[in-house]
């Protein structure tokens, strides 16, 4: 067996053990233990690891642990001040993601900054697990144990249970403000949507909308018409207020 002392910065607090949070804490491990399987022992989902320090020097999860190593782990900042000596150990790639089933208000609003965002309240958490693997998607969930899936190589835990809120933290890991496209995808079933002619929707709108209003778009996907009457209005303002609040989060540091 071998003794390692592990440290949790910022908010992997809050997947460990109460006694165990802001203090170097010992633990005996299998002998050859990965630092990665210690992590996530302790209760920390491997996706929500940017950098990890041993004995100062960082290491990437295949790490062998050795006898009183002490081992610092940090979570994903928007910015790591002073840079890492090396770079962080979650994947890169396009911001495409699957929400687990208690995330369709999160789903809905992704959609309408004009992300690619699976959903449906039937998934299962291999059905994510699949999907996320086969399209290389970022898992959004509330769920630590589906991040801890092997296969998962690309995930997000919701700390929060606040919709707007969820919203802001996912806008400011990926930095998706500079990405936003809105209003141009489905908010009910993802798919992209496409300038269409009046006397195409005609039979599908209202006769009032189709009085008062000359620009439609028809999702590829659904077929839902969609026209922008008060309720985009509203859109706008919130996503221009959504913007404002999450500049503020993606200027934070690590001091």
């Amino acid at each position: 067996m071998t003794s390692a002392w592990f440290r949790f910065y910022a908010e992997l607090n809050r997947f460990v053990a109460p006694p165990q949070r802001q203090r170097s804490v010992e633990r005996v491990c299998a002998q050859d233990a990965s630092v990665k399987h210690m992590v996530e022992a302790l209760g920390v989902p491997h996706t929500e690891v940017a950098l990890i320090l041993v004995n100062g020097r960082p290491v990437d999860f295949s790490y062998r642990l050795r006898e009183q190593d002490h081992v610092s782990v940090y979570p994903r900042f928007a910015c790591l001040m002073p840079a890492p000596p090396c770079a962080s150990l979650q994947p890169s790639g396009h911001s495409v993601f699957v929400a687990d089933a208690h995330l369709g208000r999160l789903a809905r609003d992704l959609r309408m900054l004009g992300f690619d965002v699976l959903y449906r309240n039937d998934f299962s958490d291999d059905d994510i697990v699949r999907i996320a693997v086969q399209e290389q998607r970022i898992v959004l969930t509330r769920d630590r144990d589906l991040l801890m899936r092997k296969p998962v190589a690309r995930g997000c835990y919701l700390y929060t249970i606040d919709g707007d809120q969820q919203l802001l933290d996912v806008m400011a890991r990926y930095r998706l403000a500079g990405e936003i496209r809105p209003l141009s995808r489905c908010l009910n079933c993802n798919g992209l949507l496409a300038p269409v002619s009046r006397d195409a929707v005609e039979d599908d709108l209202p006769a009032r909308s189709g009085a008062c209003h000359q620009r439609f778009r028809r999702c590829a996907g659904c077929g839902q018409v969609y026209w922008e009457g008060s309720h985009v209005v509203r859109m706008r303002k919130r996503i221009a207020a959504l913007l404002e609040a999450v500049r503020p989060l993606m200027d934070k540091r690590l001091i």
